[in-house]
């Protein structure tokens, strides 16, 4: 039975701005609730890691010395100043909140704590639920992100082990933060999957931004039409992964498993369901499975329905990543505890029912449109990798 490792302490749960900001922690400590009342955690094939705290060295390796003493700075104050803005600490996004740089760096940690763990053959997957912080650049918060754990941790990865790294981002929002960071790193190969720039933060994401110098080529871009469901987003994922990986041929993947496209979430103009998160993992897993042993580094990310959607979402990824084929129904006492806390319905299944939310608007021409995206992928920058191995 395949290993694999959960990430969590309430300390992750600290990482939050104020009571209206939409990236509230509460969403973890309800999946991992409900994680552990499906029995899905806690025996020896699932073990729950302590996180520790990123140090500032490992920081280092991705952002600027003066941000993160910007950071500091505020932290330990709790108040914004005209400095601090200039490296986006202090926006309607990313308020500035004392303790927040300690927050942070427990999220940083999480994530290589993950990293750690496939790396040194503990486990060969692992998942920190609270990661996925990937707007974040050199010297900016942007998008609540304050520190990219995610570069922090594939940075550790490339600099530690010397691995290649295929990095998944099926977030509604681009993982622009990631790719930045690492847009001229030929080791470092990233694919993105997100709601397209012209309608969503952050924009940008484009067919042509393919990386730079050695890089050219390892930064894939797949923009999604407003309105693509489960069908349509799981096409497009397996026309692009399991090539792409083929020809990159990766040591190990590392996944940003946001779960804002679900058609539910308040910020996005997706329209799919929770199914959507489950499949897309178990093809990256068989993608993992054929090129690099397996090695999955996860992490959470974007999700604004906090009550109804993340949980079950995030428990299905989890099963996925554990390759567990895990029942549907969710217990009665959880869903009740939820709807007297939200004061809302709550679905009492893991997945929603097919077509739960009716027929969508230009169905045909949303389907249509994200084929010519994965056409122009395919044409356009996938051979850009025959470099490494596979021609087109």
């Amino acid at each position: 039975m395949r290993r694999v490792a959960f990430v969590w302490d309430e300390v992750l749960a600290t990482y939050r701005f104020h009571s209206e900001h939409p990236l509230n922690p509460r969403r973890l400590e309800l999946t991992v609730d409900l994680i552990r009342r499906l029995g899905l955690i806690g025996d020896d094939a699932h073990p729950v890691l302590m996180p520790r705290s990123a140090t500032e060295s490992e920081l280092l390796r991705v952002h600027a010395p003066e941000y993160i003493a910007a950071v500091k700075r505020v932290s330990e104050s709790g108040v914004a100043d005209a400095a601090a803005a200039a490296f986006g600490l202090g926006s309607a996004d990313v308020p500035v909140v004392r303790g927040m740089h300690e927050a942070s760096l427990h999220i940083a940690g999480a994530t290589l704590v993950a990293a750690e763990a496939v790396m040194d053959g503990r486990v060969t997957r692992a998942f920190n639920i609270a990661g996925g912080l990937h707007h974040a650049k050199r010297a900016e918060a942007a998008g609540f992100c304050v520190y990219n754990d995610l570069a922090v941790a594939i940075a550790w990865l490339r600099q530690e082990h010397d691995v290649r790294v295929m990095y998944i981002d099926i977030d509604a929002h681009h993982g622009d933060g990631v790719q930045d960071l690492f847009w001229e790193d030929a080791g470092v190969l990233t694919v993105s999957f997100h709601e397209s720039g012209a309608f969503l933060f952050p924009g940008g994401g484009n067919v042509d931004e393919v990386g730079a110098g050695d890089a050219h080529g390892t930064s894939i871009n797949v923009p999604l039409a407003p309105f693509t469901e489960d069908d349509s987003y799981y096409r497009a994922f397996m026309d692009i992964v399991p090539d792409a990986a083929a020809a990159f041929r990766p040591d190990v993947l590392v996944m940003q498993c946001g779960c804002d496209a679900h058609a539910r979430d308040p910020l996005t103009d997706l329209r799919c369901t929770t199914s959507l998160f489950e499949r897309l993992v178990r093809g990256a897993g068989e993608v993992a499975d054929r090129q690099c042993g397996g090695r999955i580094v996860a992490t959470g990310g974007g999700g604004y329905a906090i009550h109804d959607v993340v949980p079950r979402a995030w428990t299905l990824v989890w099963a996925a990543l554990c390759d567990i084929d895990v029942a549907d129904a969710i217990p009665a006492d959880w869903v009740r505890a939820v709807r007297l806390e939200s004061g809302a319905d709550v679905t009492t299944t893991l997945r929603d029912a097919p077509d739960p939310f009716g027929p969508a608007p230009r169905r045909a021409v949303v389907e249509a449109i994200n084929e010519r995206t994965v056409r122009a992928v395919r044409q356009r920058v996938l051979p850009l990798l025959t470099g490494w191995g596979l021609a087109f």
